[in-house]
């Protein structure tokens, strides 16, 4: 039997947000649970689709005056994750998903939905939602705002922070925030790698919708390393890849 669970105040302790779902008693999944009861405030929706009680994937998104990513769309709703785990690709799973989510914006009087994808990093990948209409309208390096609108009314864009980068210029800067639970073991091999190498590590919070807009040097929004005024990541690492990427970037300074 497949079903789609509404995540909501009652029932997310009992059925989580699908990520990390193996350890409930992390400080990153603690953190993104606490993050979820007040985004339901701000009109979040978090939609699992399981099959035999067994979860295949899961959609999370928000109207765009409160979303958590680098973006000018509050006419729209926006799509922070969407994900159908490898054996549950190819049976409607998604189509059944996003189909739920555009009823939404279309039900609120919203101008389409939109999100962020990108061929790196975790970030939806924007093929699926082009076969469902969704049209680009707009990027950045690797980062493209895909958007399925009803209307042309208004048009969504990317806000772009990626020069501010350049005035962190000592040391490792992390812009965070709880929005994914994977976050936090992200932050402590950072720290753990900066040790290492005697590297400063001074981390700024996205302890808010408007910050994550309006300070993300990267229209993911939640998450982005910064070294030396350069951006070298947007993805949770692990401390040995964090390794390389710095040793890379000081040699490539140093060359």
């Amino acid at each position: 039997m497949v079903e789609i669970i509404d995540v909501n105040a009652e029932n997310v302790d009992k059925y989580g947000f699908f990520c990390m779902r193996s350890k409930p008693k992390s400080d990153g999944y603690q953190k993104k649970l606490n993050w979820v009861k007040e985004r339901l405030k701000e009109g979040l929706k978090i939609k699992i689709i399981q099959e035999n009680g067994r979860q295949k994937g899961f959609i999370e998104y928000i109207p765009g005056e409160f979303t958590w990513r680098a973006i000018n769309a509050k006419e729209y709703m926006v799509i922070h994750c969407f994900w159908i785990v490898g054996k549950g690709q190819g049976r409607g799973f998604g189509s059944q998903l996003l189909n739920g989510c555009i009823d939404e914006a279309k039900q609120l009087g919203l101008s389409g939905v939109v999100l962020v994808t990108s061929e790196q990093g975790w970030l939806p990948n924007k093929k699926f939602f082009e076969s469902k209409g969704f049209k680009m309208v707009d990027k950045i390096d690797e980062f493209e705002l895909m958007a399925l609108s009803f209307n042309k009314n208004s048009k969504p864009q990317f806000f772009n922070w990626n020069e501010s980068a350049k005035e962190y210029k000592e040391g490792i800067t992390i812009f965070k925030s709880d929005q994914c639970p994977y976050i936090q073991d992200a932050v402590r091999n950072i720290i753990e790698a900066s040790k290492d190498l005697s590297i400063s590590v001074q981390i700024v919070d996205l302890d808010c919708y408007n910050v994550a807009q309006e300070k993300s040097p990267t229209p993911f929004g939640v998450f982005t390393v910064i070294y030396k005024g350069e951006i070298i990541t947007y993805h949770p690492e692990t401390k040995n890849r964090i390794l390389k990427m710095i040793n890379k970037k000081n040699l490539l300074i140093n060359s």
